[in-house]
């Protein structure tokens, strides 16, 4: 086995992309516990993270959201325990090789798009999400999350639990992710 790259043989890397493409057949799975950490995430919110994530869904999926926009809306706050301040930003970056490049953006925007609804309590601009008023992705954003994202705080929802959602996951996560080349996601 190498010690670094440039020692090692084709040899050496075929084990390697095969653990990788078991890993990778996994990714679904993974994701819904890393979405599972978020019902442990208290920010004061009305419901923790996870119920919000998965009343998002519901709401999508309930209005007739097709599969990758019922995923987005599921796994948008995903990135909440591991990146408060760019939550978005990490969605997307998750979401990226599986969804349309316009899902992405509503991913890594909504937080701008919701700040509509509370921002000027912070001294912010409530409207600063109209400076992408010109935006392809701009309407589908706002829907996002004047729809389902700004209302999925209700305790009282009828809320899907995860399990309605692990077909549409599978579905997504088994695509051939965007740009793929190779089966070894080394990313290099």
């Amino acid at each position: 086995m190498f010690r670094h790259f440039d020692e090692a043989t084709a040899e050496d890397w075929k084990p390697i992309d095969e653990k990788f493409v078991i890993y990778q057949q996994g990714l679904a799975g993974q994701l819904v516990a890393h979405l599972q950490a978020l019902a442990h995430h208290d920010l004061g919110y009305p419901v923790d993270r996870y119920v919000h994530s998965l009343q998002t869904a519901t709401r999508a999926l309930r209005d007739g959201a097709d599969d990758e926009m019922v995923v987005c809306a599921l796994l948008h706050d995903i990135g909440d325990t591991l990146a408060p301040v760019n939550h978005g930003a990490m969605a997307g970056a998750i979401l990226a090789p599986y969804v349309s490049p316009l899902n992405v953006w509503m991913v890594e925007h909504h937080e701008e798009f919701q700040g509509f609804y509370y921002a000027e309590f912070f001294g912010q601009d409530k409207h600063a999400r109209n400076k992408y008023l010109n935006h392809p992705a701009y309407d589908r954003t706002a829907m996002f999350t004047d729809l389902w994202d700004q209302k999925a705080f209700d305790r009282d929802y009828d809320t899907l639990p995860i399990e309605a959602f692990l077909p549409a996951m599978e579905r997504i996560f088994a695509r051939t992710p965007w740009g793929e080349h190779t089966s070894a996601g080394t990313g290099e």
